[in-house]
């Protein structure tokens, strides 16, 4: 073989093995970072994964909020009209959270079915909804017709 072949193969090869290897780390360190939605009929279905964080949305349930005398603990459930989801949250909720509202919790599942959530987001404004919960509450509806 030529050596400016060679050389050639040889760098090719080269820039072909870190470019696989960038790519690799690359997708490995996001791996981790993959933060899924899951409505309550597929969270109560077992399709969400357990201890593993993903986000939960839907209308909260009313009469569903518990607080704690003692913690800031908060109970409440979350609904798309289809199955609930009951989620634990020790923080401060956002002063828009409310009873019969939208939100958006992350966090992880138990294996109790229950989430502990890191993070509750409530809608921004009368009009606006999540779009993953609007998108859970149009298919849960649909859902709902055709049954």
């Amino acid at each position: 073989m030529h050596p400016v072949r060679k050389q050639r193969l040889w760098v090719v090869l080269s820039i072909v093995l870190f470019s696989s290897l960038a790519i690799g780390l690359a997708t490995y360190a996001l791996r981790g970072n993959i933060n899924l939605f899951y409505p309550p009929v597929e969270v109560a279905a077992g399709k969400a994964p357990v201890d593993t964080p993903i986000r939960v949305g839907g209308m909260v349930v009313d009469g569903s909020v518990q607080r704690s005398d003692t913690t800031l603990e908060m109970r409440f459930a979350v609904t798309d009209y289809q199955a609930t989801v009951e989620i634990v949250y020790e923080g401060i909720l956002p002063d828009l959270f409310a009873e019969g509202e939208g939100v958006v919790a992350s966090g992880r599942l138990g294996a109790d079915g229950v989430l502990r959530a890191d993070e509750v987001l409530a809608k921004h404004d009368e009009n606006y909804m999540p779009p993953e919960v609007a998108e859970a509450l149009k298919n849960s509806a649909t859902a709902g017709v055709s049954q």
